[in-house]
């Protein structure tokens, strides 16, 4: 069984992880001859509030102006829960408040040196204007990157800005670089997409500037009819084909990447369940198109007039029509569970009704699925997920025993 044979679990917590990578993003943004040390006596380029603290940081903000500071925090992203957006509030009123951040956000971060050698150097010049950035530190993923909020001298937000520093996260920036472009020709009507306002190459670093979404605005339900449209508009957005599953252009390049990760053991498990789902259901027929690639709760917002949805690093062409709806209900139950197998089991049972607004049932929707789950089998080993500390990294815990499981079923 594929749980037998998954890599260890990695055993360092979130914290620990966040705060070295705050050390590893410092370096990168501001690499020598630029130090932190406090006796330094070159200029200060800039000063950052450790968001909660030094040991838990999420979110480093530049204390310009309060007014700054405050919208670093307010506008950054929207919290998921009543709780999340209380934390966020009280950290924004003590910003805002003289005396107060001092006293309650102590941890601090000077940053002294030639401002050319910096991001906050670049970033001016590229864009053209005076600008402060707040960082998000993110949990550990093998895809995370540095993030940086834009922010204006008056609090407004200019942008946010990706930066790919390795193989995997410049190719993910380069590929977002032109979802965006190629989406801004295509006409969306029922969401709302970032724009590009900057793209280029840094100290080796792929660099992609993108518009703000106002995520700050009121909120509106998710009905989901509307959700399923947008992402059926999405699907169509780049034109729909038609074969039989054995004999496609996705097959052929989904064979690929499952003989790409075959040298791991959870790689062999997963290419087994792939080949046998293919013996089973070689002459159903499907239609493909384009998919998001992480449609999820969190990558998106919903207003009275549209829907905003960001991070399209993943688009992707070509792949079995529903694949963004099966995909979004996997992540809002993992998001609400500890247990990651039930979720994928339960996803699986309404599959076949997520996927009927795209006139896919039957064994087409049973297949579709299935291939959803090969697919997000696959990017996770190539990805090297579980190297990297992610949570849900080691599949062989939650995602593979299903999959081999309703193979098998067939």
């Amino acid at each position: 069984m594929p749980v037998r044979t998954a890599p260890a679990r990695l055993t360092a917590g979130d914290a620990a992880l966040r705060a070295q990578y705050l050390q590893d993003v410092l370096r990168l943004l501001y690499p020598e001859p630029c130090t932190t040390a406090a006796n330094g006596r070159a200029p200060l380029v800039t000063e950052y509030v450790v968001v909660p603290d030094a040991r838990r940081p999420r979110l480093l903000v530049p204390t310009r102006s309060r007014r700054i500071a405050a919208a670093a925090v307010r506008r950054y992203a929207e919290p998921q829960s009543r709780i999340a957006r209380l934390k966020r509030d009280a950290v924004v009123a003590a910003l805002r408040t003289p005396g107060a951040s001092a006293v309650l956000l102590r941890h601090r971060v000077r940053v002294r040196g030639p401002i050319r050698e910096t991001i906050d150097g670049y970033l001016r010049t590229a864009l053209d204007t005076d600008l402060s950035i707040s960082v998000h530190i993110g949990p550990a993923r093998a895809n995370r990157k540095p993030v940086l909020q834009l922010i204006a001298p008056d609090g407004q937000t200019l942008g946010f800005a990706k930066m790919g520093t390795g193989p995997l996260t410049r190719r993910l920036v380069r590929a977002e670089t032109t979802a965006l472009s190629a989406l801004s020709h295509v006409g969306l009507r029922g969401l709302t997409v970032p724009r590009v306002l900057h793209s280029g190459e840094w100290r080796g670093h792929q660099v992609l500037v993108q518009s703000p979404l106002p995520v700050w605005r009121p909120r509106a339900p998710l009905a989901p009819d509307r959700l399923g449209a947008a992402m059926r508009e999405v699907a169509r957005s780049c034109g729909i084909s038609r074969s039989w599953f054995a004999t496609s252009p996705y097959w052929a390049e989904l064979r690929e990447r499952l003989a790409a990760v075959s040298d791991r053991p959870e790689g062999a498990a997963l290419g087994s369940a792939a080949r046998a789902l293919v013996d089973r259901t070689s002459d159903v027929d499907l239609r493909y198109g384009a998919w998001h690639g992480d449609w999820a709760p969190w990558n998106m917002a919903s207003l009275a007039d549209t829907l905003l949805v960001w991070d399209w690093e993943r688009f992707t062409t070509g792949v079995p029509l529903g694949f963004d709806a099966v995909h979004y209900e996997l992540q809002r139950r993992i998001q609400s569970t500890s247990d990651a197998e039930a979720a994928v089991e339960a996803t699986l049972g309404v599959a076949p009704a997520l996927l009927e607004p795209f006139e896919v049932t039957g064994d087409a929707a049973r297949l579709t699925a299935l291939l959803y789950l090969v697919d997000l089998a696959a990017r996770y080993l190539a990805d090297r997920q579980a190297e990297a500390g992610a949570r849900l990294g080691v599949l062989g815990t939650w995602l593979l025993p299903v999959l081999v499981r309703r193979v098998e079923a067939l």
